[in-house]
């Protein structure tokens, strides 16, 4: 016991270099990733929001005012005067039939994986002139902001016809003659690329929709919604992908459709967490190699505490800036093979290869490599570390259950086994 300060004092270091390495990845990954956000976006697409179109048309109407003139005798007078104003009223959408399919690509900046994906958009649109007179109406379909693109966009009348458009700022425009108490429905499909999510937003602001339908469907399964948008009537898996369905009659949102595609595991925000935690599994490390080295009468100086401690940071050293360069699970692997073979080969050389190895080795294993592993499923770090944790105290209470804490103490160290 009386090499316990020492040894909390390298394991306090060890800590701290820890929280240097970790700040660092963070900083690597937080700054970069900003920037590679943008670049992904301007190349590929940014998220993706579709809106519906809008049919208006102009109704001229004549106001009177009342205004001052003044008479050539200098006495000011009010007088009615008329003018013309022009009101613009919406014709109402009446019915939408969307069928809308995305292809996922994951793609890799830096230390960051984006997913991309492309959309093939397929849209039917019914606008109706609900009044006794005919209107020339000026339908807009809106086509996003940034960096989006679409390909193969076209606007089709009942017929199958191309329909003229102008596209600018504001989206693309087009002329429509509607008869009295007529229905008119307009196909319009394109492709495009976006990142991360797709949104089609039902209405802007609270405001009721009529006879919609989405089919959405993706090449991927794992697909989420984002918080506040209306989720699927129905879903199920299609082959090795997913299909909703949204089917309204007649409904009042303040809210729209937000698909959330799947995102693939960052090496930069995996190896952060790894390097925040390392010091625990240090922890766990020191205390099973005091135990078993006291059980079995050896001793390890402090000073082989400190090089344990600085292969174990060798791992995350390593990890933090191979996966630069190699896949995540290629450079674990590769990493962890690095820091046990540092441990091994060091503890052989005072405690004799068996031990090295079926004690040192097997304790590092555990508590690097498989404590580290566990951040590859998210959601159930916490609890197999707490059932790791629980079995080592288990251990180690019934290992040392009958102990002679005072004999081990005043027991000389064994001597190092044959190598």
């Amino acid at each position: 016991m009386r090499h316990f300060p020492a040894i909390l004092l390298i394991w306090v270091g060890c800590a701290i270099a820890w929280m240097v390495l970790g700040t660092s990845l963070v900083a690597r990954t937080g700054s970069a990733g900003g920037a590679l956000g943008r670049e992904v976006h301007l190349l590929w697409g940014p998220p993706m929001e579709q809106k519906p179109p809008h049919a208006s048309y102009r109704v001229p109407r004549a106001v009177i005012e009342r205004v001052s003139r003044v008479e050539p005798s200098g006495r000011s007078v009010w007088v009615d005067e008329s003018r013309t104003v022009t009101d613009t009223l919406e014709l109402p959408l009446d019915g939408s039939a969307l069928d809308v399919k995305l292809d996922l690509v994951h793609r890799r900046k830096g230390l960051l994986w984006f997913a991309t994906y492309g959309v093939d958009f397929d849209g039917r649109f019914r606008f109706t002139n609900p009044g006794d007179e005919p209107r020339e109406a000026e339908v807009r379909f809106p086509l996003g902001e940034g960096a989006n693109r679409f390909d193969g966009f076209e606007v089709l009348d009942e017929s199958g016809r191309n329909v003229i458009t102008e596209v600018g700022r504001c989206g693309a425009t087009f002329a429509a003659q509607f008869d009295p108490h007529a229905t008119r429905t307009f196909h319009i499909r394109y492709r495009s690329r976006g990142t991360s999510t797709w949104s089609y937003k039902l209405t802007e602001g609270t405001g009721e929709v009529r006879n919609f339908a989405l089919v959405l469907r993706t090449d991927c399964a794992n697909v989420d919604f984002a918080p506040g948008s209306v989720s699927p009537g129905t879903q199920r898996r299609e082959g090795g992908g997913w299909r909703g369905e949204w089917r309204f009659k007649r409904l009042v949102a303040d809210s729209g459709v937000s698909l959330v595609l799947p995102e693939k595991l960052n090496p930069g925000p995996l190896a952060s967490r790894i390097t925040f935690f390392a010091p625990v599994g240090l922890l766990f490390f020191f205390f099973v190699a005091a135990i078993v080295t006291s059980t079995e009468g050896r001793r390890i100086h402090p000073m082989n505490y400190f090089f344990f401690g600085t292969a174990f940071f060798a791992f995350h050293l390593l990890f933090a800036y191979l996966v630069d360069h190699v896949a995540v699970a290629p450079s674990f692997a590769i990493s962890a093979l690095v820091s046990v073979a540092l441990v091994a080969s060091y503890a052989r050389l005072f405690t004799g290869w068996a031990f090295a190895l079926r004690r040192i080795a097997v304790a590092q294993t555990l508590y690097l490599v498989l404590f580290s592993a566990t951040f590859f499923w998210p959601g159930y770090t916490g609890l197999a570390i707490t059932v790791g944790a629980i079995l080592t105290l288990f251990v180690m209470m019934q290992a040392t259950g009958r102990l002679d804490w005072d004999a081990a103490d005043r027991t000389p160290a064994a001597a190092p086994r044959p190598a």
